[in-house]
């Protein structure tokens, strides 16, 4: 019998999908996948390739396009809380947000990984006020 093996991608929610789009990209280092596309809209969302994940980022107008069916129950920007895996010391993710400009709202604070490791992170929030963490493992 099947199981599931993990997440292929999760959707946010953006109020400015520009906004959010430059944040992932210039500030997390996503690639933005099928702009083009979503620019001449032929498709109502893009993706941002975040490491092995995807994310992808609806907007409130196009989404009253789609059939409520394939919209979630109520999506709203700045509902989300995720996790990203950090390679590498926390002091560089805490440079790395300094240089952008982007408060750190907790941390650098203990945490236990998915797998229990022991691990680091950073808390702050993307523009639509999504909670982002950072996290590496020690």
């Amino acid at each position: 019998m099947g199981r599931i093996a993990g997440f292929d991608h999760l959707a946010i929610t953006a109020a400015d999908p520009e906004k959010t789009m430059a944040f992932y990209r210039d500030v997390l280092g996503a690639e933005v996948l099928y702009e083009d596309q979503w620019r001449a809209g032929k498709i109502p969302v893009y993706t941002l390739q975040v490491g092995a994940n995807r994310i992808n980022v609806h907007d409130p107008v196009r989404d009253a396009l789609l059939p409520r069916h394939l919209v979630a129950g109520t999506p709203l920007p700045g509902s989300e809380d995720f996790c990203f895996r950090w390679e590498g010391p926390i002091s560089e993710a805490i440079e790395l947000l300094e240089g952008h400009g982007v408060p750190i709202v907790e941390g650098p604070v203990f945490r236990l990984a998915s797998n229990n490791a022991k691990a680091t992170s950073v808390y702050f929030n993307d523009p639509d006020g999504n909670l982002l963490e950072l996290l590496t493992v020690d």
